[in-house]
């Protein structure tokens, strides 16, 4: 892994679970096929009115566009 060095530490617990967080939001898209960034600026559109009983659609592998 190119990282495993480069994450070895950080500044401090708070960082590492920033980092942690990223990091799995980022292989999520990955796996599931998505851009994060176009995917993250659509959910952060959406998820205000979505409604809460459909919220699993907003995942990265069920994620599909909004209409525009």
């Amino acid at each position: 892994m190119v990282g495993r060095q480069n994450w070895l530490f950080f500044g401090s617990d708070g960082g590492g679970e920033t980092a942690a967080v990223l990091r799995s939001f980022m292989v999520s898209c990955q796996q599931a096929g998505v851009e994060p960034y176009a995917y993250l600026c659509d959910v952060l559109r959406r998820i205000a009115d979505f409604p809460v009983q459909r919220i699993a659609e907003l995942l990265p592998m069920n994620w599909k566009p909004a209409e525009a």
